[in-house]
This record gives structure tokens, C-alpha cells and sequence, in this order.
């Protein structure tokens, strides 16, 4: 009999025990054991199972298998290794005790006859019959097995079964799992009375039981350090808390911030505090003044109210507005900003119809600095650049002088359209044409907003249909080439891609074709409408207007006054994108995240588009702007060529964009080679200054003067009416005031002035007298209006105290209104 040391150091007689455990450790660790091949009287208690030796048996051996069942849910949370061990243990017993298998991880040991459960933790009747001394044994074995380090010190077999090749550092220790036991026969279940909770859990937990009832305490102890009444884990302190499961409201809270913090959303909050704060003080007093003057500005907030209050009322009355009475298709005399429409469809009169203008004024800021920052992403550039490209297209020193022109300024929807169709096709400038992101969602949302903007105005939509048609022309001959000849590939674009193309470019081109019906109705009842190419000449900008800024520039204007006195026609042809945004786009050619081919197409935009903003101060514009004006249908509808200064803006922006984007990303590169890196706040905030610089070149000066306000009298006479004086700039507000009852009046203000308007101006000089009474009664004018504030210097200071009588009309006063009835 060998006495070994148990883990409290005492010594303990218990050959059967000893020898049982030594050979369960021998076959674990794929050790030959010449003990286990003994038959002994300790084994005859086995029903079917291999003869064991008896021998002496110490609590560090014991504790053994305790301390692979005190492995943290190693055999419970691994079903599949347990099944492993059983099969090794299998294996282990085919091979009797010659074999060495350096895989098995439980401790069975198997014969022909049987199977018998010989785990260091099985519960043995030998080691039930041990006494008293087992019961103190088991205690030990469970405080054993409760850390590895005591298993160490108890001689446990952990480094042998790790050198074995266990297939983890548990699956040594977890040698009585719950599936082992299973198999092992009838005779494992006869082995301990813990062999069922142990299947519950998964785990190896047999350890007490095998010390018999002497073991009764260690038997209710788990392997995890809990116990059978449910009480709670000692060791559950040490874990890792669970994850809470969020409630639907926080699920949504937390789909709200990540929301809140997209990019997207940044940027779109982004450009409408910068449009707010880059046109002020547009809404300080949005009811009562308008940007630049309130000419043309209350033409526009006509039109928009009229869009909306048709469409409400009777649609198809949309383009024989109220107004240049009684001519027809007087809604297409200019441009119409129709797709303004829903925004004309809330409130009512000239102080709803003002609101409404500024706030789409500053909506129209906002949305292309958006769209520009949309199309210079999706190109490739950075954060910055993008921002960059945004502001300088949005807030370009020119662009202030066209603050009156609402339809010029709408301009977001052409980056925005052309961002949207060149995601939806998977093409960037950076990175070239990824047919994995394709997306035809996004190629019908490019096509509606490119439909929207044209809608807005011809001004400068046709141009973008044009290069939009050129754009789709080029897409064709690039299929044709990569699917018939160039590289064959099927269908290179895609099926859905190209049916999203076609129904997109159809939608397109309706409503371009719709709108355009009534400007040709126009054209050919107004000849005087169309424009020539004398008048193309008036408004064509010098070159030097492109580095001459407006009135309307804080930072240029006043600088800049001698060479607007220069020019001929100067509120068109003050053509300045921005000083720093010709330096960073000059920067871009040399420097910058675009490829040299792209920087130099980039570049011959820039050149095209200036060349044919210049119109016929080109070379007389011979085989520049004279080509497209005689050739291109409606491109003679275009007045100003300087317009077109929109697309060389775009182009120089994406040129920045390219440049600020590389220096951003070298900034990058520096701040993390420093060490130490307390400079970066410093290296970032220098990324920010072409962004500021570009946007201080945007300040305004713009005036915002006062809208005349609305005589009583608009708000009670019916239609059709005449209100003088008339004339293009005193028409205007009449259309304005008009917007309260819509009534039919003879006044309107637009490109071109209709001849019978201009024969009643001419005729009611010398009203009121007879022939120009019977000359609106002809007409069908029922109501003049006389201004009184506005006859200073003209023929009815004088006209308009005399006697009406023997005219067949009537006198009245409504405040500073003469009314006349006819």
C-alpha cells in the first residue's frame, strides 16, 4: 500500500481508491498502466466491467475529477466535445493497455465485455466502502476542484492531459461528461446516483458522488461551485454581466441617434444653418422685405402662389394665369417655377406669397450646397473637399448678383440628380465604374429630381437636359462598345439598370416635352418674344467680368466698383466664382485625389463652359455659342449666356474638392507618424481653413428693401382690372397683390412685354377720356385703379380730379386709389 500526500498534506490509506484513480490517470494521459489489467476484489462490485486493482487513494487524486468538473461550463457548453471524449475513451479501451492515444481526454476504460466508467470523478462502490474518511476526502475534493491552482498542487493530471493533446485546456479535467457517463453502460449509472443531474447540466460533476454516502456534503456540491438546492454561484461575482436586452423604446432611441449622427444628417443640418446664416437677413423680416429688390422677386412669389392656388382649384387652367389679361399662355411669358407648386399651395395673399419666396430662397441655398456636397462624395472626395464643393457652388460671389433671380438660384437640383444617377450606376470619378453597387432605386430618384429641376425654369434647365442628353449618348456608344466590341461583356450595365434608364430618361424627356408646349404656343404668338442674336450680345460678359465681383459682394463689392463701370451691362456679366476657389482649383490640377485624366477633363470643362458663358465676346462666337443658338431647339430662348457661369462653378468646385481632399488625407498621414501627437488639433482645424475661406468669400451685402403694401382697394374690386401707372417694374407687385382674390388684371411683368399690353399703356395716357374708356370696355376691362402715390410727373396728375361725367363711368375713393367703374 503507497501513502500519497491529499491536498491538506495528511496522508491517506486507500489502495483501492489509489489504484483506481491511477489507472483512470493512466489511460487519460494515453499512459499503459500494468495496475488496471488486475483483477481485484474492489472490481468484482462492477457488474460486466473490467476486474480493478484496489490501492490507496489520496484526496489530491480525488479531487481530480472534481477539478475537471469545476471547469467553468466546459462540458455543458460543449456538447460536442463530450461526445469527442466518449469516443476517445472508446478508442482508449480497444486498444487495451498497450495502447497510447494521445488524443483521448476522458478517463474510461474499456474491455470486450463491457464498459465501465472508470472517470477519476466516477462514482465507484469501491470508493463508497472507503469509510468515513471519504466523506472528509470529498469535502477537500470539492474545495479542490474549485481552482486550478489547488488541482496543480494536488499532482492532478492537467499537464499531463494538456501534453496528451487535449483538445482545450478544460477537456483533460472534463473527463466525466454527461454523455461519457451515458455511454459508458449500466455500469456507470451503478457507479453514483450523480450521474443524472450531471446529464442535466452538461458538465462533469460526478466527483462527490463517487465517494458514496460518506460524500453525501460533497455530493451536493456542483461544478460550478453552486449546489442541488438552487443556491446561488460563489463564482458568479467573477462573471461577465449579461447584455440587457433594450426595450422597443430604447431600440428606437437608438435607431433616432444613429440617425441623428449620419453623415447625411450632419450635412443636410449643416447646409441649412449656413443657408440661414450666408443670406441674413433674409428672414429677419420674411413677410415684408425681399432679397435685392422686389421687382422680380414679387413676380416669382406670384407665380408660385398662382401654381399652387390653380392646381387646387381648376388644373387645367394652369397656363392662362390671372394676369396680361386677355392673353393666352400667359403663365409660360417666363420662367415658372412650377415645381414650387406644393410650397404655393399653403396660405393666401402677398404676405403669405413673401414668406413663402424668402423661405424657398433660403431653401434653394441650402439644397445646392447639399447637392453639390452629394455629387463631390460620390465622386470620391473627402468630407472636407466636399463641403467646399458645396459652399463655393452654392455661394459664389456672382451668384449674388442674381439674389432677385429665385429660378437661377434654384440650381441644387443638378448636382443633386447627377450625384443620385451616378450612385445608382456604381460610378465614381475616384474609383471608376464598381458594378457591385449598382442600385436602379437610385437611378429613378436622379431622373425625378432632374425632372423637378427642369421644371423650375428653362433658364438653366435646359442646358442641364442637354448635358444630360449628352451624358445618356455617351452611356449608349460605351454599351455598344463593351457589349459588341471592346471587351464583350453581357450586359455590361445590367438589365434593371438599363429598364431604370429608359423609363427615367422617358419621364425626363414628358415632362420636358409638356412644359416646353405652352413656350412654343408662345413663341409663335409673340415673335417679339423670341431672342436674337443681337440681343445674345448685349448681355455676353467681357473676360475680365470673370474676376469682377458684384455690388452685392461684402468682401469684393466695393473693391471691385471701377471695373463694374466698365462693364456694359453689369448686374450679368460680374461673373467672379470666388478668388480662393480659382487658387484651390489651381492647386487641384497638380495636387489632388482625382487622376491626371480626370483633372484635366475637369479642366476642359472649365474652359468650354467659360468660352461659351462669354457668348459672342468669343471670337463673335462663330463656332462657339452662334452653333448651339441656331441649331439646338430653344437654346434662343436664353437670354443671358453669363448664366452658364453655373456649370464652370461646379467644375472648379470638384477641381477644390479634389485638392482639399489630398491635403486632408496628408494631414492624416502627419498626425499619426508625430509622436507626440498634441499638434493634430492644430493640423485638423488647417484642413477647415479653405472651407472658411470660400465661405467668407460668400458674405453678403444684399439689400432687402420693403414690398409696397397691398391697397385696400386689390382686396375688393373684381376683375378684369387695370391699375396705373403700368409698366414692367410698377407690374410686378400688381401681379403680388393680385394673389389675394386672383382677379384678372391687364398688368404682368415677365422677359417680354406683349404688344396689346403695350397698346393699352399707350392708349390710357390720357385716361379718362372717351376713347380710351371704349378701348378697355372693347377689351373687357370692367375696374380701373389709379394710384395716386405713383402719378407724380405723368399725364393724370392732372386727369385725375376731372369730371367723368358723359363717359358712362364712375368715381370712387378707396384710401390713395382712385377707383374708376366702367
Amino acid at each position: 500500500m503507497t501513502t500519497e500526500q491529499s491536498a491538506s498534506g495528511s496522508p491517506r490509506p486507500d489502495a483501492a481508491a489509489e489504484k483506481a484513480d491511477t489507472a483512470g490517470k493512466t489511460g487519460a494521459a494515453g499512459k499503459t498502466d500494468p495496475a488496471a489489467a488486475t483483477p481485484g476484489p474492489a472490481a468484482a462490485g462492477t457488474a460486466g466491467a473490467e476486474p480493478r486493482t484496489g490501492g490507496t487513494r489520496s484526496k489530491a487524486e480525488a479531487a481530480e475529477p472534481k477539478t475537471g468538473a469545476a471547469e467553468p461550463k466546459a462540458g455543458g457548453a460543449r456538447p460536442g466535445a463530450d461526445t469527442a471524449q466518449a469516443g476517445a475513451g472508446t478508442h482508449a479501451g480497444a486498444v487495451g493497455t498497450d495502447g497510447t492515444d494521445a488524443t483521448e481526454t476522458t478517463e474510461t476504460t474499456e474491455t470486450g465485455n463491457g464498459k465501465t466508467d472508470a472517470t477519476a470523478g466516477g462514482a465507484d462502490k469501491t470508493a463508497t466502502k472507503a469509510g468515513k474518511d471519504d466523506a472528509r476526502a470529498g469535502k477537500d475534493d470539492a474545495r479542490a476542484g474549485a481552482t486550478d491552482k489547488d488541482d496543480a498542487k494536488a499532482g492532478s493530471a492537467d499537464k499531463v492531459d494538456a501534453k496528451a493533446g487535449s483538445a482545450d485546456k478544460d477537456g483533460a479535467k472534463a473527463g466525466a461528461a454527461s454523455k461519457t457517463d451515458t455511454k459508458a453502460g449500466k455500469d456507470g449509472a451503478k457507479a453514483g446516483s450523480a450521474d443524472k443531474p450531471d446529464a442535466k447540466v452538461g458538465s462533469a460533476g460526478v466527483a462527490g458522488a463517487g465517494e458514496g454516502k460518506g460524500g453525501d456534503k460533497a455530493e451536493g456540491k456542483s461544478q460550478d461551485g453552486g449546489d442541488k438546492e438552487g443556491k446561488p454561484d460563489r463564482w458568479e461575482a467573477f462573471a461577465s454581466a449579461p447584455e440587457p436586452v433594450p426595450s422597443r423604446i430604447g431600440r428606437a432611441a437608438r435607431a433616432v441617434g444613429r440617425l441623428l449622427i449620419h453623415e447625411w444628417t450632419l450635412a443636410t443640418l449643416a447646409s441649412l444653418a449656413l443657408a440661414v446664416l450666408l443670406t441674413w437677413p433674409t428672414l429677419r423680416y420674411p413677410r415684408h422685405t425681399l432679397p435685392q429688390d422686389y421687382w422680380d422677386p414679387s413676380l416669382q412669389a406670384w407665380q408660385m402662389a398662382w401654381s399652387g392656388h390653380i392646381l387646387l382649384t381648376n388644373p387645367g387652367q394652369l397656363w392662362q394665369s390671372n394676369t396680361f389679361f386677355p392673353e393666352s399662355w400667359s403663365f409660360a411669358f417666363s420662367d415658372t417655377l412650377l415645381g414650387y407648386a406644393p410650397a404655393g399651395m399653403i396660405g393666401t395673399g402677398p404676405e403669405a406669397a413673401v414668406l413663402r419666396y424668402n423661405i424657398m430662397f433660403v431653401l434653394a441655398h441650402a439644397l445646392a450646397m447639399l447637392g453639390a456636397y452629394a455629387l463631390a462624395r460620390q465622386l470620391g472626395a473627402g468630407r472636407i473637399g466636399s463641403a467646399v464643393a458645396g459652399a463655393s457652388f452654392a455661394y459664389a460671389p456672382w451668384l449674388l448678383a442674381q439674389a432677385g433671380h429665385l429660378h437661377v438660384i434654384s440650381n441644387g437640383g443638378i448636382p443633386l440628380a447627377l450625384a443620385m444617377l451616378a450612385r445608382g450606376h456604381g460610378w465614381s470619378l475616384r474609383h471608376g465604374y464598381r458594378p457591385e453597387r449598382r442600385h436602379d432605386g437610385w437611378v429613378y430618384a436622379g431622373w425625378f429630381v432632374a425632372a423637378w429641376q427642369l421644371s423650375l425654369g428653362f433658364g438653366i434647365g435646359l442646358p442641364f437636359a442637354y448635358f444630360l442628353a449628352g451624358t445618356v449618348l455617351v452611356a449608349a456608344v460605351t454599351w455598344f462598345l463593351r457589349r459588341w466590341v471592346v471587351r464583350p461583356v453581357k450586359r455590361p450595365f445590367g438589365r434593371r439598370l438599363l429598364i431604370a434608364d429608359l423609363v427615367g430618361g422617358l419621364f425626363f424627356a414628358g415632362v420636358g416635352g409638356l412644359l416646353a408646349i405652352p413656350y412654343f404656343k408662345v413663341a409663335g404668338a409673340h415673335p417679339q418674344a423670341e431672342r436674337s442674336i443681337g440681343d445674345i450680345g448685349v448681355y455676353s460678359p467681357p473676360a475680365a467680368g470673370f474676376f469682377t465681383a458684384p455690388a452685392e459682394s461684402r468682401v469684393w463689392g466695393t473693391l471691385h466698383e471701377g471695373a463694374r463701370a466698365a462693364l456694359p451691362w453689369h448686374p450679368e456679366m460680374t461673373l467672379l466664382p470666388g478668388f480662393v476657389l480659382y487658387a484651390l482649383a489651381a492647386g487641384g490640377l497638380f495636387f489632388s485625389v482625382w487622376k491626371l485624366r480626370h483633372r484635366l477633363l475637369l479642366l476642359a470643362g472649365v474652359v468650354v463652359t467659360m468660352v461659351l458663358a462669354m457668348g459672342t465676346r468669343f471670337f463673335d462666337g462663330t463656332f462657339t455659342y452662334v452653333p448651339l443658338f441656331d441649331h439646338l431647339p430653344g437654346w434662343n430662348g436664353i437670354r443671358t449666356p453669363g448664366r452658364l457661369m453655373l456649370w464652370t462653378t461646379l467644375l472648379l468646385g470638384l477641381l477644390a474638392a479634389g485638392a482639399v481632399s489630398a491635403f486632408a488625407t496628408r494631414v492624416r498621414e502627419v498626425y499619426a507618424e508625430r509622436i507626440p501627437s498634441w499638434p493634430s488639433p492644430w493640423l485638423r482645424l488647417a484642413t477647415l481653413l479653405p472651407l472658411v475661406l470660400v465661405l467668407g468669400e460668400g458674405l453678403n451685402a444684399t439689400p432687402h428693401p420693403v414690398v409696397p403694401s397691398q391697397p385696400a382697394a386689390m382686396r375688393t374690386v373684381d376683375g378684369p382690372l387695370l391699375v396705373l401707372p403700368s409698366s414692367q417694374s410698377l407690374d410686378q407687385p400688381v401681379m403680388l397683390w393680385s394673389t389675394s382674390k386672383f382677379q384678372d388684371v391687364v398688368n404682368g411683368g415677365s422677359g417680354f412685354t406683349p404688344r396689346q399690353l403695350d397698346d393699352v399703356r399707350r392708349v390710357t395716357l390720357a385716361f379718362p377720356d372717351q376713347t380710351s374708356v371704349d378701348y378697355l370696355r372693347v377689351l373687357g376691362v370692367r375696374n380701373v385703379l389709379l394710384m395716386r402715390e405713383h402719378i407724380a410727373g405723368t399725364p393724370w396728375e392732372v386727369t385725375v380730379d376731372a369730371p367723368v361725367d358723359g363717359l358712362g363711368i364712375t368715381r370712387e375713393e378707396i384710401g390713395n386709389i382712385v377707383v374708376y367703374r366702367l
